[in-house]
């Protein structure tokens, strides 16, 4: 019974996620180096415990090409792929997931951090901007 109450929970919460309101936006710009850090060193937006992984890839199985690598200092998992070649490629580009395909979104909703060296940046407006952006707008 705990595993069935556990499955529907992780189910309500991914479709919770979706009502979550958008108040700030950060820009990502730049182009990828192709060096693999983000696939073997990568953060889901919600933590998972290790059940709930399991869960997700057993109704996602494009997840099951990632594992659980370790946590960081604040207790978040780690994940990476399977599928990274020793020089950073995907060993299997044509067939890889759509959040892969779409890495990096163009705008996230959290102050992200990229990986030394990468050709991303994530652009993190100040208050002050936000101010001049607002002047300009009464203008």
């Amino acid at each position: 019974m705990k595993k069935i109450t556990d499955f529907i929970q992780v189910i309500i919460n991914e479709f919770l996620s979706n009502f979550v309101p958008e108040r700030v936006s950060y820009e990502i710009t730049g182009g990828c180096k192709k060096c693999g850090k983000c696939c073997n060193h990568m953060y889901s937006v919600d933590t998972y415990t290790e059940k709930e992984f399991k869960i997700m890839q057993f109704l996602f199985p494009a997840y099951r090409r990632f594992y659980i690598k370790g946590k960081d200092e604040d207790g978040n998992f780690i994940f990476a792929c399977r599928l990274v070649t020793p020089e950073g490629l995907c060993s299997d580009y044509k067939h890889r997931p759509r959040m892969c395909r779409k890495y990096p979104a163009k705008r996230i909703f959290y102050p992200g951090k990229l990986h030394e060296g990468c050709g991303y940046k994530v652009n993190i407006k100040t208050f002050d901007d936000y101010l001049h952006k607002q002047h300009l707008d009464t203008e």
